[in-house]
């Protein structure tokens, strides 16, 4: 799993958080299957954004754009990461 090294330490924990969203839009049929992982996607880029909103000092124009930066790649690598667990767990399930 090395995609996992990209991904900051402290944002690991919405894997599993992003994991159990996709689940639970499956469940709940709000979605048809192939908007799910765009939902996802979404939902980590906006708690990715929570997280960076929260945790950055945006005191210029370029931290704001590296702030912007790295809450959309660090929300749609979680989202990935959800998504591939997702994945490997339907596969292992199949005969």
């Amino acid at each position: 799993m090395e995609y996992l090294e990209y991904v900051k330490p402290e944002l690991l924990v919405l894997v599993p958080v992003l994991y159990a969203l996709g689940c639970a839009l499956k469940k709940a049929g709000w979605f048809a299957d192939r908007y799910i992982p765009a939902a996802v996607g979404a939902a980590g880029v906006l708690l990715c954004c929570v997280w960076v909103l929260a945790t950055s000092r945006m005191d210029s124009v370029q931290e704001v754009f590296a702030a912007v930066f790295t809450a959309f790649t660090q929300g749609i690598l979680c989202a990935g990461a959800g998504v591939y667990g997702n994945q490997l767990v339907k596969q292992h399930k199949k005969k």
